[in-house]
């Protein structure tokens, strides 16, 4: 019988989903997703978190309870950083704490620390911990590692490519025609998430809209942005938003920003008031901001959004026809 571990469509799971699904499959285990975030996990997850928390952690708990009486092991890694001397949100930190916290009667968790905040020397030795939960076989613990590095990078090429991974899945997408477009920007579990980000990507693209997003972005050229700021920024997912904007403002590759944030998220309070300044000042760029949570209607967003793309319309029809009186 195969192991079945499980895990939550929330948080990390846009960002290296490929990678631990290959690599428990390798290993030999079943992984077993929760469903798409739904009302129903929703309103689970607010009932089961504290208050404090922002809405994709409400709804990770939610998926987590979608999960915790169909496997043998629910994967909540306890995610300090992914790159040297940066740091991911503080509620990463905490999550193995938080979720076994928050909800009863929980399978056990596989909860190894990945932090290479001073190196990555001690990777190998992650894995192992990683591994050591199906097999302890280092040999096929680390052919699997290696399969699973394979299937992650041809992800992030898919997604460089301009391929969008909507619930996690890559689909047929709309094709362009209005020729405007727009960088759609926030964390990849809030844009990303069908229900959570109201559907955003695909009105856009139901509207015509070519959409360019942080994940096809060059990290080099992200970087490259980031380096020139006075201190250095060493939240991860700040980093790669705010370099993605300082790009797309410089090279006036597109019409306008549509930034989505949720509510309570102190590093989007910080990044998000960047961006704008960038966008608005810098770039004289049309800049929006949605902020969602869990109390957050369908119908206002949807007035915001046309009235901004109709906005945009609107510039680009007479931005060559001014009056005589300048």
């Amino acid at each position: 019988m195969h192991l079945k571990i499980g895990i939550p469509r929330g948080l990390w799971f846009y960002d290296y989903y490929p990678l631990w699904k290959s690599f428990y499959e390798e290993l030999g285990a079943e992984v077993i997703l929760s469903s798409p975030t739904n009302k129903s996990i929703l309103d689970k997850g607010v009932k089961n978190t504290v208050d404090e928390a922002c809405l994709p952690v409400k709804i990770f708990h939610g998926h987590v309870l979608d999960l915790k009486d169909r496997v043998d092991y629910l994967f909540v890694p306890k995610m300090m950083s992914v790159y040297e001397k940066e740091y991911i949100c503080p509620k990463f930190c905490g999550l193995p704490e938080m979720v076994s916290h928050s909800i009863k009667d929980l399978p056990p968790i596989i909860d190894t620390e990945i932090n290479f905040n001073r190196s990555r020397k001690h990777l190998m030795n992650t894995v192992y911990r990683f591994g050591s939960y199906v097999t302890k076989n280092p040999i096929a613990i680390h052919r699997a590692y290696k399969r699973a590095v394979e299937e992650y990078s041809s992800y992030k090429a898919r997604m460089k490519e301009g391929n969008l991974p909507i619930n996690g899945e890559f689909c047929e997408r709309y094709k362009n025609k209005s020729g405007i477009s727009i960088a759609v920007m926030g964390h990849s579990y809030n844009i990303y998430d069908k229900y959570g980000s109201m559907s955003l990507i695909d009105k856009l693209e139901e509207m015509g809209i070519k959409i360019i997003t942080p994940e096809m972005m060059d990290y080099a050229t992200i970087n490259q942005h980031t380096d020139t700021l006075e201190k250095k920024m060493f939240w991860s997912y700040g980093r790669k938003l705010l370099g993605t904007a300082m790009h797309l403002t410089d090279t006036k590759t597109i019409d306008g920003i549509v930034y989505l944030s949720s509510f309570g998220c102190g590093i989007d309070s910080i990044i998000e008031e960047l961006v704008e300044r960038k966008a608005r000042k810098d770039g004289r760029m049309p800049f929006l901001l949605i902020t969602v949570d869990e109390h957050t209607g369908e119908a206002g967003v949807n007035t915001r959004l046309e009235a901004f793309i109709d906005m945009i319309e609107w510039r680009k029809r007479n931005e060559s026809n001014l009056s005589t009186h300048g």
